[in-house]
């Protein structure tokens, strides 16, 4: 975090600062795809530029451990947006892409607490079917062709807008949902927002690895194909340089609406959410792609501003599948299902108990689990019967492998992490007794993905 966000969270308590200005607050949920939690210049990197995202960082109360709690396709968009919806693990419905239209989900219970509501997601079924028929106004946006035109948020911006302008109802508060298409690839982005990067200023990540060091079970997978193996310091600040400039197009764009907000005198009683549906490595732990449960894989920028809403931060241990809950507290909507994710109203306004946990567990497909407390991380591949564990505390890029020097936690968040599965029905055994081989060599008949599609201008003015 910079020096102004920790200046700003300095002995900061979680209580409401002002009463709602009207009995409902509106709420905007903007959640990109593909966004690396470190990708934005208020929150600790200084090597992008996000100067809107910033200005909404520096409002919002910031949860620095916030994550994606996994995936049971390749797709993991797929299971995290339903997971967002629905408040619940994909264990829930582990044999099918998306969740049970029956069930409990964000559109259904906000419309019942008197809230008109909006809906524009990136194509490609990243819902439920029926579920965007959940919402008053729903569409889905052409995700590639809106990447494409390097303005990736622009389409959606407009279309809110409009919904604000001209068919909002002033009479009841609003639910807005924007499921950007960025940055996720292909990463075209118009010039002048490639020109605020030079390729020789870009860092590699600390963690960076020409090639992983075992075989985790996705390592051929869509896009880990973005790039040969090893993977080259050069490649991969090329492949950097693409994501960051998608990242500040987006911004932009966002700022757009951000501004309408302010000369509308929306935010005064507007929640805004900003997360992302998963991380994405691009070149960290030699992986690129977000089919992983390391930090990049999983965890995510996430911050909510609003009236009442006190800035700084919190290290609360959160899930994206929270979301669901939380929002429908602030709503005044009650939830009549059990669910996996919990509410941090309490954390974020201090008007009521609050609720965490003291573990969080990730899971993807049947090759991964992972567990972390507020310090120790630890790492189990059940197919190759490996596991890590990292320091968290003193090691965030997890590049130590400290699991020989400290078997002790080891054996304890085991334990932990197998409760954990049984909370939420997962059955996957924790080691095999015929181990799959746990080098991975890369395959010489891969089709490598090129960075940019052939052919095809991109516009260079806003």
């Amino acid at each position: 975090m910079t020096t102004l966000i920790r200046t700003l969270s300095t002995c900061i308590s979680f209580f409401c600062l002002t009463q709602w200005t009207y009995a409902k607050p509106n709420i905007i949920i903007l959640f990109t795809d593909d966004q690396r939690y470190d990708t934005i210049n208020a929150l600790g990197n200084p090597h992008i530029h996000t100067p809107n995202l910033d200005k909404l960082a520096r409002r919002s109360l910031v949860f620095t451990n916030a994550y994606c709690y996994g995936a049971h396709t390749g797709a993991v968009c797929i299971a995290s947006r339903n997971q967002l919806m629905t408040g619940n693990t994909w264990h829930r419905w582990s044999g099918k892409t998306h969740h049970p239209s029956t069930m409990e989900n964000l559109p259904r219970v906000m419309k019942q607490a008197g809230y008109q509501t909006f809906y524009r997601e990136k194509s490609g079924r990243a819902n439920h079917p029926t579920l965007l028929k959940e919402f008053d106004d729903f569409a889905d946006i052409h995700n590639v062709k809106a990447l494409m035109t390097g303005r990736a948020c622009q389409p959606f911006v407009d279309q809110a807008i409009t919904f604000l302008e001209s068919k909002r109802d002033p009479n009841k508060p609003f639910l807005m949902y924007l499921g950007l298409a960025g940055p996720h690839d292909p990463r075209f982005a118009q010039q002048q927002f490639r020109d605020l990067y030079k390729l020789d200023e870009i860092p590699l990540p600390k963690n960076f690895r020409p090639q992983h060091h075992w075989d985790i079970g996705s390592m051929t997978i869509r896009d880990e194909c973005l790039e040969a193996w090893p993977r080259t310091p050069q490649a991969t600040r090329e492949h950097i340089l693409d994501y960051y400039a998608l990242v500040s197009a987006m911004d932009y764009d966002i700022g757009r609406l951000l501004d309408y907000l302010d000369a509308k005198k929306l935010t005064e009683n507007t929640i805004i959410l900003f997360s992302s549906d998963h991380g994405l490595a691009l070149g960290s732990h030699g992986l690129f792609g977000k089919q992983n449960t390391y930090e990049i894989g999983m965890k995510v920028p996430f911050f909510i501003s609003g009236p009442g809403i006190a800035h700084g931060e919190t290290q609360t241990l959160t899930y994206l599948h929270d979301i669901f809950p939380t929002l429908a507290d602030f709503a005044g909507a009650k939830l009549t299902e059990p669910h996996d994710g919990i509410s941090h109203k309490g954390t974020i306004c201090g008007d009521q108990p609050k609720q965490t946990r003291p573990y969080l567990t990730l899971a993807y497909q049947r090759s991964q689990r992972s567990i972390r407390d507020s310090r120790w991380k630890l790492m189990v591949f059940p197919e190759i019967n490996q596991h890590q564990l990292f320091d968290l505390e003193n090691d965030p890029d997890e590049i130590h492998n400290l699991a020989d020097k400290h078997p002790e936690i080891v054996a304890r968040l085991w334990k932990q992490l197998e409760s954990e599965q049984q909370r939420y029905g997962d059955d996957q055994a924790l080691s095999t007794s015929s181990p799959k081989p746990k080098h991975f060599l890369p395959p010489t008949n891969a089709k490598i993905k090129p960075r940019h599609k052939v052919g095809g201008a991109v516009p260079t003015q806003p």
